[in-house]
């Protein structure tokens, strides 16, 4: 089996970082790249994918809203056309910083309320996935299973990488803890390598409430910004390693 495992990365912003992007480029196998809006600006950009191209990491672009303050957790009042403009205009920025480096970003990944704004209103979905397919009919999108960025995307004629969430907490209905409520993020190793454990062996997780719930997915992510996030990457590769699946960056598993 060949599974992916990615993390959100460039997410400071100027002399300030918030977690080892360093560390993390040697752990996984495709990186979500900010694009200066919720964090990142040029300068990191231009690190990140410099480091991506080195270890032979996939890079992707995780757009998100401007809003540095809230990390771009927070929705916002924008319009639809608004939003088109600002995916396209950070997805074009990190396929020019990526062309200079000789590398290609291969897919997309909204970040938070981005995403979350998407997955809410089925028109909006679509014309995002038809603005990248404008933009690079090759790219992926990645979402997590059943969400409407996933039909929107096969709707518009791209691939997509579905995704398990390892360091979130998963409601029964498949969608993920808010934010804020208690357990929503897991910090504890032991209970992210059983997650991810479990996961690989029989494609489900553990929700929130204690039941079962079935995860079809090919990619694991971890989030940068979640305390401990290095080790928590290590603890996932090696839970891959375990199994016998080999690691492979995201674009040459849609190959």
């Amino acid at each position: 089996m060949k599974i992916d495992l990615n993390s959100d990365m460039g997410e400071g912003f100027g002399r300030w970082s918030i977690a080892d992007d360093d560390g993390l480029m040697n752990v996984v196998s495709s990186a979500n790249i900010a694009c200066g809006f919720h964090a990142g600006d040029y300068a990191i950009m231009d690190r990140t994918v410099r480091a991506a191209k080195e270890r032979g990491v996939g890079i992707g672009a995780h757009p998100g809203l401007p809003d540095l303050i809230g990390f771009g957790r927070r929705t916002m009042a924008v319009s639809d056309a608004d939003m088109e403009a600002m995916l396209a205009y950070q997805v074009g920025a990190l396929q020019a910083v990526a062309a200079r480096h000789g590398h290609r970003v291969t897919h997309v990944s909204y970040h938070a309320a981005f995403g979350t704004m998407a997955n809410a209103d089925e028109g909006l979905a679509l014309r995002l996935a038809r603005t990248i397919a404008a933009l690079d009919r090759e790219l992926t999108v990645f979402s997590m299973p059943g969400q409407l960025t996933e039909r929107a995307a096969e709707k518009a004629g791209l691939r997509v990488l579905t995704l398990f969430l390892a360091d979130r907490a998963y409601t029964a209905a498949g969608t993920l803890v808010p934010r804020g409520q208690p357990g929503a993020v897991i910090h504890d190793l032991a209970d992210v390598r059983a997650r991810v454990r479990r996961f690989l062996e029989d494609g489900s997780v553990t929700t929130i409430d204690g039941s079962r719930l079935p995860v079809k997915a090919r990619s694991i992510l971890v989030h940068s910004d979640t305390p401990g996030s290095l080790e928590l990457a290590r603890a996932i590769r090696s839970e891959i390693e375990a199994t016998g699946a080999e690691l492979t960056p995201a674009h040459r598993l849609m190959d």
